[in-house]
């Protein structure tokens, strides 16, 4: 029996093998520079920001450390603590979704062989690094609200720095169409500590031609 790989969904049980220019560039800058200072409070202190990021990545091992699962127990000691990236607050940019309005039923090859279906919610485009990007966040076809999407994502630090699968970000739904995109809270998903999750692979237009080092990576042997 297979369990779902991320965060952003209740773990459940399900039978195996289931499941262009730089003027466009400034243009984006700009206007999810206007998007954020017009949503909401003002930006994190840096050092506040910092903690907080710690504080979460604290609570995660802990909790980890006190159970079995996702990382059993005998595992603890390969895994734990969690390696991360520095906290680069760079990393931390504004997302303008851009609707889709799609009812088709997309399926996700996933880490047992098998498929996983979702449905498009949306694209996300930002700016990281100076470089305008975009990825697709998705909602699983069973959902019966989007309230929380789902982003799958790999990038060329993929199998060497970080999980080769790819990794995950889970974001709460806005009020607005403009997003936190928050990769130092990218993680890995559970199928990599543990062959009872099943994880859906990132579809090929959320292939990141760009080195991702925040959030989650691997751990240094």
């Amino acid at each position: 029996m297979y369990r779902i790989g991320h965060e952003g969904t209740k773990a459940r049980r399900r039978k195996p093998f289931g499941f262009v220019a730089s003027c466009l560039r400034g243009l984006v800058v700009v206007l999810l520079a206007a998007a954020v200072a017009c949503s909401s409070a003002p930006p994190d202190d840096p050092k506040d920001y910092a903690a907080r990021i710690a504080a979460g990545r604290k609570a995660k091992d802990d909790s980890f450390s006190a159970s079995d699962d996702p990382i059993p127990n005998a595992s603890h000691t390969t895994f734990l603590p969690l390696a991360y990236f520095p906290i680069d607050p760079d990393y931390n940019v504004a997302a303008s979704l851009k609707r889709i309005d799609d009812a088709t039923v997309y399926e996700l090859p996933t880490s047992t062989g098998g498929a996983d279906k979702f449905r498009k919610v949306g694209t996300l485009e930002f700016v990281l690094k100076g470089q305008a990007l975009k990825l697709t966040a998705f909602v699983p076809a069973s959902a019966r609200s989007v309230d929380r999407l789902f982003v799958p994502f790999s990038d060329l630090t993929s199998g060497t720095e970080t999980y080769s699968a790819g990794r995950f970000l889970d974001l709460d739904r806005t009020g607005t169409d403009i997003y936190e995109l928050d990769f130092n809270k990218a993680y890995i998903p559970y199928c990599y500590y543990n062959p009872t999750y099943e994880c859906p692979y990132p579809p090929k237009e959320n292939r990141l031609k760009v080195p991702v080092r925040a959030g989650e990576r691997m751990r240094k042997s």
